[in-house]
């Protein structure tokens, strides 16, 4: 009996283990790892300082960081053609490499790079991210199709609550003051855990069901008490001093909030072990009723065929201009060119790439505006808070809104994107105090605009190319970052700081850094921001109206009848290999 209940517990442990549950719950430690891109506010001043930098290089270096963590084609296209953990293996190589040269540039410990390799070197680094998303998040939407905008808020959100994980562990680890550190720490640890993780991602053939949505509000449970104690502990650490034992105990504790989610794994391959075992006890006398229901495969079979030759053809380059209807597979070259992702990219490229220029400026915007530099930290970890609630929110409010009221979501992306405006109005006018709330609002923004547009993308578009298409849609962002952010904001702050030099009959030195103190180093540039926003509300206004009659219909019954016409073959073929034996 002990040798049955060891082999049991063994049989158990491998199910866990190599169950779609589990998967899931590695993609959420991916994931809550993955969102270093937007921790460079964090050591951006670390980099201008030690490198010489003005506000314009500085700005180039962070275009290039947002390009390699939106510009995901590469991955997308790899994740096609082989198993998600090549992917993910590409990142994790990735992800050391460039962030370990940046280290090694400011740390001193190489001759200071020309300024192209530490573009190179941050565009890799961030790279790793899209490969990240693309191995383990587009995987988690393929394995449950039926609950994308809830899976999509809760996989993003994780992202979005990184900036803030890494922060408290960063402390555990390396203790505060250490900028250096945070970017060596940024290195290795989600190479760390990407790595750790690789043979459970990959796609299940599991249908979907019903009871999915309980699991995922009590995933979103957990990870509400873990933003809560992170909100509460960043605003006590802004207060107080803290030694290393105190930071530690806080790091443990986060971790434990990470590792939580196993119990809701072992609860659930608990229930589909019950349920299995009843399922067999009561198979014979299923038998002789299933054995008499086989003739409906041969209707199967024959409609089947029709739509494979329908899709046998259809010429990739004579149709690009003549799409399916949407909610169809599109293929990635109709997308490109359809009128729905034209709209959608240009209220992605000036609604996030706003929101994401303020998100890079933070610590430059802090010391303009005469925040303690212990603030910085402080704002990074409030966006990233927040950005991670917007995800959730958006995730989850867009499903409900859209499940019982046929709410379309690009309506949900137009009141976000006039909400971001409230944000970059506070930053133009410099209100005392007023960064703290500018970087929740932003903060939040930025987080419900990407599972917003990624659950848009695959319900208008389809999943067949999603790899793709997920990484077309990011493309976006670093676009709209070009231009608001190095050719407006870095300008305009250079601009006024050599303006302030000169007043003072100085001239800047070469090699040293270029700063601006004042509400004015940063007033126009914003206003110029809120501005391109409104183009941006605008632009997701219109996709609204062109989608609403799509989103009265029911979006997902195509893969109802998908998982049903699965189903119904599964249980032939089983109960038909039953009555032969």
């Amino acid at each position: 009996m002990g040798v049955a209940e060891l082999r049991g517990m063994k049989s158990f442990g491998y199910n866990v283990i190599t169950g779609r549950w589990f998967m899931l719950f590695a993609s959420l430690l991916i994931m809550s790892v993955a969102g270093a891109t937007y921790m460079f506010g964090a050591y951006s001043n670390e980099v201008k300082t030690s490198l010489g930098y003005d506000q314009s290089t500085l700005n180039l270096l962070s275009f290039f960081k947002d390009l390699g963590a939106n510009v995901g084609v590469v991955s997308g296209l790899i994740n096609e053609i082989t198993p998600p953990w090549v992917v993910l293996s590409l990142g994790v190589l990735m992800n050391f490499f460039g962030y370990f040269m940046i280290w090694l540039a400011v740390s001193g410990r190489i001759a200071k790079p020309q300024l192209w390799k530490m573009c190179l070197y941050i565009c890799i680094g961030a790279n790793s991210q899209t490969f990240a998303n693309t191995g383990a998040l587009v995987t988690c939407v393929k394995n449950f199709p039926g609950s994308r905008g809830s899976l999509l808020g809760l996989l993003k959100g994780y992202v979005g609550l990184s900036g803030a994980i890494i922060t408290q562990l960063y402390h555990a680890f390396y203790g505060d003051h250490n900028p250096q550190a945070l970017i060596l720490l940024i290195a290795w640890l989600p190479a760390a855990v990407s790595f750790l993780f690789l043979p459970t991602i990959r796609i299940f053939n599991t249908v979907h069901q019903p009871k999915n949505n309980r699991v995922f509000y009590h995933l979103l449970y957990i990870s509400l008490c873990l933003a809560g104690f992170l909100m509460v502990l960043i605003l006590v650490q802004n207060k107080l001093s803290f030694s290393r034992i105190e930071y530690t105990v806080d790091g443990l504790v986060v971790l434990s909030f990470l590792l939580l989610p196993l119990a809701v794994v072992f609860r659930e391959e608990v229930n589909h072990l019950k349920a299995k075992t009843e399922g067999l006890t009561d198979s014979a006398p299923e038998l002789k009723v299933v054995t008499e229901v086989i003739p409906p495969p041969n209707v199967e079979q024959e409609v089947l065929p029709t739509t494979t030759s329908s899709h046998e053809k259809s010429s990739c380059f004579r149709n690009i201009l003549n799409p399916p209807k949407r909610g169809e597979d599109y293929t990635i070259l109709q997308a490109l060119f359809s009128v729905d992702m034209l709209t959608l990219f240009v209220a992605t490229t000036f609604g996030a790439g706003g929101t994401l220029t303020a998100i890079d400026n933070l610590g430059q915007i802090g010391n303009s505006l005469g925040y303690p530099s212990k603030s910085t930290t402080t704002f990074v970890s409030l966006v990233s808070i927040w950005n991670y609630l917007g995800r959730v929110a958006a995730g989850y409010a867009s499903e409900v809104l859209l499940a019982k009221y046929k709410v379309p979501r690009p309506y949900m992306v137009t009141l976000v994107l006039l909400l971001s405006c409230v944000g970059h109005i506070l930053i133009a006018l410099g209100v005392p105090n007023s960064l703290y709330l500018s970087s929740v609002i932003i903060g939040f923004c930025f987080g419900a605009q990407w599972p917003l547009m990624f659950a848009i993308i695959s319900e208008i578009f389809g999943l067949k190319y999603y790899s793709t298409l997920y990484n077309l849609g990011g493309a976006a962002s670093p676009v709209g970052s070009y231009i608001l952010n190095v050719k407006v904001a870095g300008v305009l702050y250079d601009k006024e700081a050599l303006k302030q030099l000169k007043a003072k009959g100085l001239t800047r030195e070469t090699g040293k850094d270029l700063t601006c103190v004042g509400v004015q180093c940063y007033r126009m540039a914003f206003i110029i921001i809120t501005a391109s926003t409104l183009v941006a509300c605008l632009a997701s206004l219109i996709l609204a109206l062109r989608t609403r009659k799509f989103y009265r219909g029911d979006i997902y019954s195509k893969f109802r009848r998908e998982h049903e016409t699965t189903e119904n073959e599964t249980d032939i073929t089983k109960n038909g290999v039953r009555c032969s034996g």
